[in-house]
């Protein structure tokens, strides 16, 4: 009997996912447990693996598209094994997506042909997946037809509307009542890129967070002489621990005796009050090169040492890079540090990671001429761009932050 693949919970309040990329395709063979398809949630990217053994029979979910939690992705059986539409049905409290490619083809094959377009009027029932995927193409739902359950129109119908390269009345309206001047016009030999899910999901969320609050930046030098000292003198001795001692988690523990030092740092602002989080955990942004970037979070900061410390940064930087974090592990921030020093930056203005006070950017390191006791001595500095919510803080009270966190550094035995 055929093996049905649903979309499984992945955290928390993750009830919808992304299919990113199919791994498999239909009549592959598969192992049970072996990687079927990705999917993408919070810009985490998951491997689903197959619950069973077999071969590929239908894929339903396309790449691209959304898919809700317990909806039905693809099939997988005996090679040659029939599938119909009845054996994708599942009982109540398992929803499913009624749009799937396999019983669009066995309804259409019993029609005979396809329904001509509809009039708004007469659309039916549409369900909350298709009219998302319309809305975000510009499609008009009256244009397409449908191959459903009594010309219901279903999510392959409105994918290979978009395919097809048609102009919909819905589109080609919006772009009529753009001002003139602000469409984009491709010049000959342009290249378009499409968005991938993950940088969708970072322009939304860099958008929102400058519409949600003031963003203020203050500079601050910190002399790292100390933490350079420290770092070579016990670098080899967390080495024998499985642990690279990087200037990262020197810069995280420093965070949290600032934040400690200065709760409202470690806030949130919300319309009733300030919510001043108990515990500290710190967002890490970690590059994925043309990818763009994702933030895992270390939670309880505050609890942990400076071998804890590096322990959390080395295991969650290489995750991220090697797409095996899981999405609660993005979630729950409270303050975040972006080291955009790594690629040569000495100063930046980073975008607060919402709803989190502040973020801290940390340029590249190099030694500098300053003046020490009237003397001049050369020493490794860095910049560090505290950027703050003004509705949180004041100039005086993130100054008092940053300067906690450089003298954390600047002292640091």
């Amino acid at each position: 009997m055929a093996t049905k693949v649903y979309v499984p919970r992945l955290g928390e309040g993750v009830d919808e996912v992304t299919v990113t990329k199919w791994l498999k395709q239909v009549g592959d063979s598969i192992n049970e447990l072996e990687p079927l398809l990705e999917v993408n949630t919070d810009k985490v990217d998951t491997e689903i693996p197959a619950p069973a053994t077999g071969t590929v029979l239908q894929i339903i979910a396309q790449e691209g598209a959304p898919a809700k939690v317990g909806e039905l992705l693809a099939v997988i059986g005996k090679p040659g094994e029939a599938v119909d539409s009845g054996q994708l049905t599942v009982d109540s409290n398992t929803p499913v997506a009624a749009e799937s490619k396999v019983e669009s083809d066995a309804l259409s094959s019993s029609k005979g042909q396809k329904s001509e377009p509809k009039p708004s009027t007469e659309l039916g029932f549409i369900s909350p997946v298709v009219a998302k995927i319309a809305a975000e193409h510009g499609v008009d739902l009256s244009q397409v037809n449908g191959t459903g359950l009594n010309g219901r129109i279903t999510k392959n119908d409105v994918l290979a509307f978009v395919s097809s390269g048609q102009k919909s009345q819905v589109k080609s309206q919006a772009m009529v009542n753009r001002p003139q001047g602000s469409s984009i016009v491709a010049g000959e030999g342009d290249q378009l890129i499409k968005h991938s899910t993950m940088r969708k999901s970072i322009a939304q969320h860099m958008v929102e967070s400058k519409h949600t609050s003031p963003h203020v930046l203050t500079v601050m030098e910190a002399d790292m002489s100390r933490v350079a000292k420290h770092r070579a003198a016990n670098k080899a001795a967390f080495e024998r621990d499985g642990v690279n001692l990087t200037f990262t988690a020197y810069f995280m523990m420093s965070i949290v005796a600032g934040l400690k030092a200065y709760p409202q740092t470690n806030s949130s602002w919300t319309d009733e009050g300030l919510l001043v989080h108990k515990n500290v955990n710190i967002g890490m942004a970690v590059s994925l090169g043309e990818d763009g970037l994702i933030v895992p979070v270390i939670k309880k900061a505050e609890d942990l040492s400076l071998l804890a410390m590096a322990r959390a940064v080395n295991d969650l930087a290489n995750r991220a890079r090697t797409k095996k974090l899981q999405p609660d592990e993005v979630k729950g921030g409270t303050f975040t540090l972006t080291n955009h020093g790594v690629s040569g930056s000495l100063f930046a203005f980073p975008v607060i990671n919402q709803p989190q006070a502040g973020i801290l950017g940390v340029g590249a390191m190099q030694k500098r001429v300053v003046v020490i006791d009237d003397a001049i001595a050369i020493r490794p500095m860095v910049y560090m761009s505290f950027v703050f919510d003004h509705r949180i803080l004041d100039g005086a009270s993130a100054d008092w932050f940053l300067a906690k966190v450089k003298d954390t550094l600047e002292n640091w035995s």
